[in-house]
């Protein structure tokens, strides 16, 4: 059965986990993982989730399943922590959340739940966007198109050239768009913008698909959500995939969400009972841990508190690295893109000799594509880093 079996080459970003942590040098650079990091470069148990998991420990009284859909009371945060608890659409039963393992597991299950309702859906996926979003999608069956998002020129979004490719969408197509801190370029949509397409999305019957995985690494909880609560508001269905990786940092315990939202209340019951359907055939109950962690979280109102403040401090200090690195690369060009950007992200349109030059001489790791991760930065080794790509360039 499995003789004839070819060797697939590594995954690139494993690769260069893997390749990083062979290099003996002690002034190596980790960028290209993605994954928040302390000054320290660490990336830490936040406290608020220390104390969750105390608390668990001391109280959780059974291990058994939690059922396709997860924990109702998680599922309720996390519905309340993206739309808002006063949110009309909540109030009017037309959305539904189920937990995922992960974001990962949200992006599959809503590619298999879409597969069901239509074999032939056709996914628009933005250019460039998380590379695990094809295999993710794609491996449902669902057909890929895409549309333009960056101008490598620019490093901007490329807003007229998006409207214009999706005008080529057609009804019942599906819309994939980040909620925030675009992966892997940092350009975000304004809430103009956000408008203008979901203007789009409703003229042409398309459906929208947000992928929200770093909500409160941009420019905090509420403004992250801004675009996404705005386009829910107008459209009768859309799905969101979220994920509590970044924002909770709990990477390991793959912890994720998928909402439904439907025209109405009868129609978003019939809907979640085919995709409990779809989950019980692929991975039947999602983990428990994580999902309770956050539901202890968001669930009290002094650990939400301690929590939020430590998120803050997260996203501050993403914003001061975003600053701090672009006014030190001044002296080589305009870097001031970096600022604008949100979340971890950006591209430093390099080459990807450049980049090799970057790890070999210097110890500093990106992917060839010249995407950095910006919390991989610390104010110690910022100006050697800076220093590292300006001679470069």
């Amino acid at each position: 059965m499995f003789e004839a079996l070819k060797p697939l080459p590594q995954d690139p970003i494993l690769q260069l986990m893997q390749t990083f942590r062979d290099d003996p040098r002690p002034h190596k650079v980790d960028l290209g993982i993605g994954v928040y990091k302390d000054d320290a470069g660490n990336t830490p148990i936040m406290a608020a989730v220390h104390e969750a998991e105390r608390r668990m420990l001391d109280g959780e009284t059974t291990k058994s399943y939690v059922g396709p859909a997860g924990s109702a009371g998680y599922n309720d945060a996390m519905t309340n922590l993206i739309l808002s608890a006063d949110n009309n659409l909540i109030r009017d039963q037309r959305t539904s959340v189920v937990q995922t393992p992960g974001g990962c597991g949200a992006l599959r299950m809503a590619a298999e739940f879409l597969r069901l309702c239509k074999p032939d859906t056709t996914v628009w996926v933005s250019t460039p966007t998380w590379a695990n979003h094809l295999p993710l999608l794609g491996g449902a069956g669902l057909a890929i198109r895409e549309y333009p998002y960056l101008n490598r020129d620019t490093l901007q979004v490329d807003f007229a050239a998006m409207l214009e490719s999706l005008e080529g969408a057609q009804a019942g197509d599906v819309v994939l768009l980040h909620g925030c801190c675009h992966n892997p370029s940092g350009a975000d949509l304004s809430l103009e913008q956000w408008k203008s397409v979901t203007d789009l999305i409703q003229r042409k019957g398309l459906l929208p698909f947000v992928d929200m995985a770093y909500q409160g690494l941009g420019d905090g909880l509420e403004q992250d959500a801004a675009g996404l609560r705005h386009l829910a508001s107008q459209v009768p269905e859309m799905l969101v995939a979220a994920s509590c990786s970044k924002n909770f940092g709990l990477y390991r315990e793959r912890t994720g969400a998928l909402m439904l939202i439907s025209a109405t209340a009868s129609i978003n019951q019939a809907a979640t009972s085919q995709l409990l359907s779809v989950i019980r055939s692929h991975y039947s109950m999602p983990p428990a841990h994580g999902a309770a962690i956050v539901e202890t979280i968001l669930g009290d109102s002094d650990l939400r508190l301690q929590w939020q403040n430590e998120l803050n401090g997260m996203c501050d200090r993403i914003l001061h690295l975003r600053h701090a690195f672009a006014e030190a690369l001044a002296p080589a060009g305009d870097f001031s893109f970096i600022a604008r950007q949100r979340g971890m992200f950006s591209f430093l349109s390099i080459s990807p000799d450049q980049v090799q030059t970057l790890r070999e001489d210097h110890g500093i790791y990106m992917l060839d594509s010249s995407r950095v991760n910006v919390a991989g930065l610390n104010d110690k080794v910022l100006p050697r880093v800076a220093e590292a790509i300006r001679s470069v360039l």
